[in-house]
């Protein structure tokens, strides 16, 4: 009676300890509990056991138990008490255990004993079979898995502390469904084995005692200590020691990291000492993908060793792909060089381009074109420090650029004098430190550095430099003695402040252009007078830096005007030098506000000084206006501007285009009315919501008026 099994590696047969069969198969129920002989072994006989691991419907159903050369049958093997054996040198060729095939290459062997087994009728058929072969990294060979004598770090008691780390909040995960991840990698966790056999790494500190054999080792830290040890045994002075050969994995190395480089453990209990000061830390970073191998191995070595988690955080950052979201691969050839990039973009480029593309958790598509864009920022960073430095305090002299260093924030009384511009752009960058404060701390880094940048180019480059012009120059209007101090003080104040808050994102260039604007003098507890060890723009959290929401709304009044102005000309085709004449109609201190600075508004939508007026909203001077031929703009509720169509357009080309307009407005008001008529939007909707979609409609019926009450008057 023959019982059939199945094999990928038939040379293993000669290992074999058992057939495993499951209990509940009808075919080898009869056969459990009984012996069978092994092929080609000599007549060694092995049982039949029965497990529900085995699945009846692969193969056979009838599996050959090779604890020594395979991982669950070796589990297996543990779970009946089976005998171990090992067929195989380390060289891959047949042992001692192999009989008749001892010597042979593993797969000479497994060919003469196939044709062994075909030979004596024992050999059923041969097919094809498609299967995972493990192999080396480096060399290729195909590795096989066989037992020998490792050291193992039982891991089920740091696995708790670790587990309860996270859970009682004493270790945060950020993001935070990562949790989910830790627990289970510390809940179903195995001894773990650190033996490698490796040319570098920290020795295993184990000593054997005598000339051969293993039985007998020691522990120790040295082999002064080792040697003490065994006399203490009883063994002679000149006793031979020979330390392990192995190393240590290098997770467990790099897993004693956060307390072993401060001083542990001879600085344990010092006060002071590097360990005291530095352990525990406050936050790693690293990559999701060695949670296991790297960050649970500190928590579990660090509170088994030291008592103390080693950090409170760690933040897992994604891995940097390819621009299209693939993996990078040299045989793709979409593997992206960083000093290759670095020599093409600068450090801070790629810096910027990798922290703030990232999600917490999520992978990182690496793109040269943004890459690009982020190193021209740089460069707009550069440009605007240049005027700063090269224009705004030109000829300015040693004191007043003193006065000029920022040593803090701006205070009310100051705050309180400046113009609108001024106002409102310390009030955005006021604003901006405290959301890029709130999101770095809340480990929200892209989202901050993204900010930094809008900031930067959207406000302080496109709108305030060009402002400070008007104050700074008497051909633009200014080159008054306060209003050119003032529009000093704000070009520094937020460009020291920006910088302050880049500097984590783009360490080389911020540090560089900070040194060449007004600074404060070093602290008598700064390493150095550096831009790295400058405060924060905001130290202190419990007073919230000065802000005026009634500023910033009515400068935005202001930009959508001269936005609205700018388009103007840029849809009707007005040269780019040409200056045109404007008609502002706005109400109250908004029309105040506008009148105070016009002429900022003069130079950024390039107007003619000498022909652009502000008027009262419903003074006959503003009904009047409103009868010139004119390109009517609706900036906002409240604010209009008309713009003579005398020397500005062709007056058919600006029909067609209101006619156009009018055609997009009568869709929406079509939309929106039928939405309104609908019973099940108006009885089923919010209340809220059907008031607001009115207001809309109403809102749209009135633009709609006006632009064919233009058309009437272009006809």
């Amino acid at each position: 009676v023959f019982l059939p099994v199945a094999t990928t590696r038939p040379e293993t047969i000669l290992g074999d300890t058992a057939v495993c069969v499951h209990p509940d198969d009808e075919r080898y129920k009869h056969l459990v509990g009984k012996n069978v002989v092994v092929p080609m072994s000599g007549g060694r006989a092995i049982p039949v056991i029965a497990d529900e691991y085995v699945d009846m419907e692969f193969g056979t159903g009838a599996l050959k138990i090779t604890p020594g050369h395979d991982p669950n049958d070796y589990a297996i093997g543990k779970k009946f008490d089976l005998p171990i054996i090992n067929i195989m040198n380390k060289d891959g060729s047949l042992n001692e255990n192999g009989g008749a095939y001892s010597g042979l290459d593993r797969f000479v062997a497994r060919a003469e004993l196939w044709k062994n087994m075909e030979d004596d009728n024992i050999a059923i058929k041969v097919e094809p079979h498609t299967q995972r072969v493990p192999r080396s990294q480096r060399g290729g060979e195909i590795i096989e898995p066989l037992v020998s004598s490792q050291w193992f770090v039982k891991t089920e008691g740091m696995a708790e502390k670790a587990l309860k780390a996270v859970q009682d909040g004493d270790i945060q995960i950020v993001p935070q469904r990562f949790d989910k991840i830790w627990f289970n990698w510390l809940t179903d966790i195995r001894d773990w084995c650190v033996s490698r056999q490796l040319w570098w790494g920290h020795r295993i500190p184990v000593w054997y005692v005598g000339e051969s054999g293993e039985s007998e080792y020691i522990v120790a830290r040295n082999e002064a200590d080792a040697r003490q040890k065994a006399i203490d045994n009883g063994h002679p002075e000149d006793i031979v020691l020979r330390q392990e050969e192995d190393v240590l994995d290098t997770w467990f190395s790099s897993g004693l990291w956060p307390f072993a480089t401060v001083g542990w453990p001879n600085e344990e209990g010092v006060e002071g000492s590097d360990l005291d000061r530095f352990y525990p830390s406050s936050c790693l970073e690293t990559g999701y993908d060695i949670i296991f191998f790297w960050v649970a191995r500190m928590a579990m070595m660090g509170i088994e060793l030291t008592g103390k988690s080693p950090f409170n955080v760690v933040y897992l950052h994604g891995l940097v792909r390819a621009a299209d979201g693939s993996k990078m691969s040299k045989t793709k050839g979409n593997v992206v060089d960083p000093l290759e990039t670095v020599a093409d973009f600068g450090a801070d480029s790629l810096r910027y381009s990798l922290v703030t593309g990232v999600t917490p958790g999520q992978d990182i598509p690496l793109n040269m074109a943004k890459i690009e864009a982020n190193r021209n920022f740089a460069n707009k960073l550069w440009n605007c420090c240049k005027f700063v430095t090269d224009n705004a305090l030109k000829d300015t002299n040693e004191e007043d650029l003193a006065r000029l260093s920022v040593d803090g924030p701006m205070g009310k009384e100051e705050f309180d004098a400046l113009s609108l511009p001024e106002r409102y752009i310390i009030s955005k960058c006021h604003s901006l430190v405290s959301s890029v404060t709130d999101d770095i701390e809340n480990y929200q880094l892209g989202s901050a550095g993204s900010k930094i940048y809008e900031f930067l180019w959207d406000q302080y480059a496109d709108w305030y430099i060009e402002i400070s012009k008007t104050r700074l120059y008497e051909g633009a209007g200014g080159g008054g003695v306060d209003e050119v101090r003032a529009a000093r003080r704000v070009l520094v104040y937020i460009l020291d402040t920006s910088l302050r808050l880049l500097h984590p994102y783009m360490p080389f260039v911020t540090e560089h252009l900070w040194h060449h604007i007004p600074r404060s003098s070093a602290t008598n507890d700064q390493a150095a007078h550096a831009l790295m060890l400058a405060d924060w723009p905001q130290m202190d959290d419990s007073t919230p830096l000065i802000t005026d929401e009634e500023a910033v709304y009515t400068f935005e009044s202001f930009q959508a005007l001269t936005r609205s102005i700018r388009n103007a000309r840029a849809e009707y085709n007005v040269e780019q030098g040409k200056k045109i004449s404007a008609t502002v109609i706005a109400s109250g201190l908004l029309r105040e506000a506008i009148e105070l600075e016009i002429k900022s508004l003069v130079a950024l939508a390039k107007l003619d000084p000498e022909q652009v007026t502000v008027l009262e909203a419903g003074s006959q001077e503003a009904v009047a206006a409103s009868t010139v031929e004119s390109v009517k703009l609706v900036v906002q509720d409240g604010v209009e501007a008309y713009l003579p169509l005398s020397g500005l357009i062709d007056p058919v080309k600006e029909k067609k285009r209101l006619e156009k307009q009018a055609e997009k407005l009568a869709k929406e008001i079509q939309k929106l009315g039928g939405r309104l008529k609908s019973k099940g939007f108006v009885d089923k909707a919010p209340a809220e919501l059907v008031e607001k979609a009115r207001a809309d409609l109403s809102g749209l019926e009135d633009q709609a008026g006006k632009i064919q009450a233009s058309i009437d008057a272009l006809s």
